[in-house]
């Protein structure tokens, strides 16, 4: 009996401070207290990727291209563990990255539209490979721009943006 009102209590107590009850809570690094895993973009143009949180851990790999997106995975004081579309990962320090969102285009040829809507008119074409900014995201559509180009394409035709991902 008393067991059960105090795990009642304590459910109680959780509910109404806002905290999410067990399960349904999304992981947050210890940190930023952002969101794991979410998306960021490397500002650099190279970026060292290591096999551990530190300089003296040996370099696995170089990211060569600005604004390539990646998806972060853990975090270890100011270093941050990313993979990329391919799955490859590593560590890279914090400040080599950025919240400046890009994706990577997923389809050859990928239309983007006047509007979030695949009736209206093309505005351009991207090919396969192209890094874009991400302005927006709706639940299907997200607005582009590369190239000095922008428009609308389908979220499913991308990579660095998770399927949920609302952003305004």
């Amino acid at each position: 009996m008393f067991r059960r009102s105090l795990v009642s209590a304590l459910l109680g107590a959780v509910m109404l401070s806002g905290l999410p009850a067990l399960g349904g809570a999304q992981e947050r690094g210890p940190v930023t207290n952002l969101p794991l895993p979410r998306y960021v973009s490397v500002k650099a143009a190279e970026a060292n990727v290591r096999r551990g949180p530190s300089l003296s851990h040996r370099i696995d790999w170089v990211f060569t291209r600005r604004n390539m997106p990646v998806e972060i995975t853990a975090e270890y004081g100011h270093w941050r563990r990313v993979r990329d579309r391919d799955g490859a990962g590593g560590w890279v320090h914090y400040a080599l990255l950025s919240g400046m969102r890009h994706v990577i285009v997923d389809q050859d040829m990928l239309a983007l539209h006047v509007r979030p809507d695949a009736k209206t008119a093309i505005s351009a074409r991207l090919e396969l490979g192209v890094i874009a900014r991400l302005e927006k995201c709706g639940p299907e559509w997200c607005r582009l721009s590369a190239g000095g180009y922008r428009g609308w394409a389908p979220k499913n035709a991308m990579w660095g943006v998770g399927p949920e991902e609302l952003k305004e």
